[in-house]
């Protein structure tokens, strides 16, 4: 089990807050450092600082680390067009020696688009698009000649499918999401990677059985399985408490929907992820001030998954 640390700067935080946890994060051993990709903050409290960009966070990122791998969960489809997005992710992943993952989704928080003008399709439109980002991106990547697509949403002509990424054949694509039927297909068609986010141990397990199933009537092996889960780490009762607290959170309630307690307790609730076949976590940080939480998790859980 690889656990990589995920954070959520829309919540507060610049691009100084998230070198610190990701070079930590580097330092102490995780496997990766992602990040949301969003622009406005979720719920009551100070907007401030304001959003961060996700993809020249991680440009930066990728010359001021070395080893961890970098990416997004997940990148909204309806922030960018797809030509230009899979410019962008390949020049990050040639700017960190090939280090970058590829998360990507539809875009579902409306106020977002509302609050900086960003067209915001009903969901089925934006699952055709989608779709159709999919395509183009893996095949301006894949393509050795001159790429062209012609859909319902995006046309390309004659594009030189420049730059090319360093990872070959592209760098991993993550989809993720609970959905039932859209998702899975378009996992088997395209995605090295699901991810489940904030779902409970028996929940995961039933969207991993669909990726499965869809995956076999594709013809293909089943995609590496993954989730998210908030963590909330402590050695004793009042540590957990007072870093619950600190994400606005109550800690019966953070027990039951994410990774919190002992770390013995969240070993053991890893386990379960693990036994329904998740090879990776994301662990979702919210204090990203608390250095000492991630050290906890790296001396304490890291060696025993």
């Amino acid at each position: 089990m690889k656990l990589r640390i995920f954070t959520e700067p829309q919540q507060g935080a610049t691009y100084d807050d998230l070198l610190r946890v990701a070079q930590t994060a580097e330092r102490l051993g995780f496997d990766a450092f992602f990040r949301s990709d969003h622009y406005l903050r979720m719920g009551d409290g100070d907007p401030g600082p304001g959003p961060t960009d996700a993809w020249i966070t991680l440009a930066g990122l990728a010359r001021e680390t070395s080893r961890i791998r970098l990416g997004t969960l997940v990148t909204a489809g309806t922030f960018r067009l797809p030509g230009p997005l899979a410019i962008s992710v390949a020049q990050v992943d040639q700017m960190s020696g090939g280090r970058v993952e590829l998360g990507l989704g539809t875009g579902w928080f409306e106020e977002e688009h509302t609050a900086y003008g960003i067209p915001f399709p009903p969901l089925g439109e934006r699952f055709e698009r989608f779709e159709e980002q999919l395509e183009i991106v893996t095949g301006l990547w894949a393509a050795a000649k001159p790429f062209s697509f012609d859909g319902a949403h995006y046309r390309l002509a004659d594009s030189p499918g420049l730059p090319k990424p360093a990872q070959r054949p592209r760098p991993p694509l993550i989809i993720g999401g609970g959905g039932a039927k859209r998702t899975p297909r378009l996992v088997a068609r395209f995605a090295d990677e699901y991810n489940v986010p904030f779902l409970l141990p028996e929940d995961t397990a039933a969207a991993f059985d669909r990726v499965r199933a869809a995956c076999e009537e594709a013809g293909r092996q089943t995609v590496l399985l993954s989730a998210a889960q908030i963590a909330c780490v402590g050695r004793d009762e009042a540590e957990i408490a007072r870093r619950a607290a600190a994400v606005g959170r109550e800690v019966d309630e953070l027990r039951v929907n994410g990774l919190a307690g002992t770390p013995q307790e969240v070993v053991e609730k890893i386990g379960r992820f693990a036994e329904m076949g998740a090879e990776r976590l994301y662990l979702q940080i919210l204090d990203l001030d608390d250095l000492e939480h991630l050290e906890l998790i790296a001396a304490e859980v890291l060696p025993q998954v």
